[in-house]
């Protein structure tokens, strides 16, 4: 079977997930929207929903990394980029009438307690861009142990912020997240900082969210 037809599959099983979490997303739903037959559903995922819902996380996750380190990169400061980046995540949102949150945090609410291998894919997306984040932060000149805590710090209001504005059906939360991640990551920088942070080797530009 053509290696596009696994690639519409995860690409619509990511846009589901985002919409109705792993739970709402039916495997017949999954294969009508990709337009694939539902054999092939097993073919690429022979572990089924759990198999198929651990590759979308982790790949789904990847995806929003490197789009952080695009943000970062368009910006001459980290403050500014982190900024920019809760910025076009409301953008994001209203232009999709509140359906297009964080996949990863959707499914982590729903099965952390029921599904170990989801449980540990969502757990090894948000190490990830911890670990990323607070390089691209110590780079910026945050001393790294203060960047990981600021990493955690921002991730966690991200993701918290994203269930208030479902919520809500505003941007408030991320406006505010933002305004504030970006005082803090200023705050943590030393008056002798580098006024952009250097580029990640792993960045490979890819479309996601």
């Amino acid at each position: 079977m053509p290696s596009s037809t696994k690639e519409r599959i995860l690409d619509v099983t990511a846009d589901l997930f985002r919409q109705y979490g792993y739970t709402g997303t039916g495997l017949k739903q999954i294969v009508t929207n990709a337009n694939a037959p539902f054999g092939s559903l097993y073919h690429f995922f022979p572990g089924g929903k759990e198999q198929l819902g651990g590759e979308v996380i982790r790949r789904s996750g990847e995806m929003y990394y490197e789009l952080l380190e695009a943000v970062l990169d368009a910006e001459p400061d980290p403050v500014q980029g982190i900024a920019a980046f809760f910025a076009g995540a409301a953008e994001v949102l209203r232009e999709t009438d509140y359906a297009d949150a964080c996949p990863i945090a959707t499914v982590a609410l729903e099965v952390a307690s029921r599904s170990e291998p989801l449980r540990q894919a969502t757990a090894d997306v948000f190490d990830s861009w911890v670990t990323g984040a607070a390089g691209r932060l110590a780079a910026g000149g945050i001393p790294p142990d203060a960047a990981r805590t600021l990493a955690i710090l921002v991730i966690s209001t991200l993701e918290g912020a994203f269930v208030l504005c479902r919520a809500s059906r505003t941007t408030e939360a991320l406006d505010v997240g933002g305004q504030a991640m970006a005082a803090a990551v200023q705050a943590a920088l030393p008056p002798s900082a580098p006024q952009r942070p250097s580029a990640s080797p792993r960045v490979r530009r890819r479309r996601s969210h």
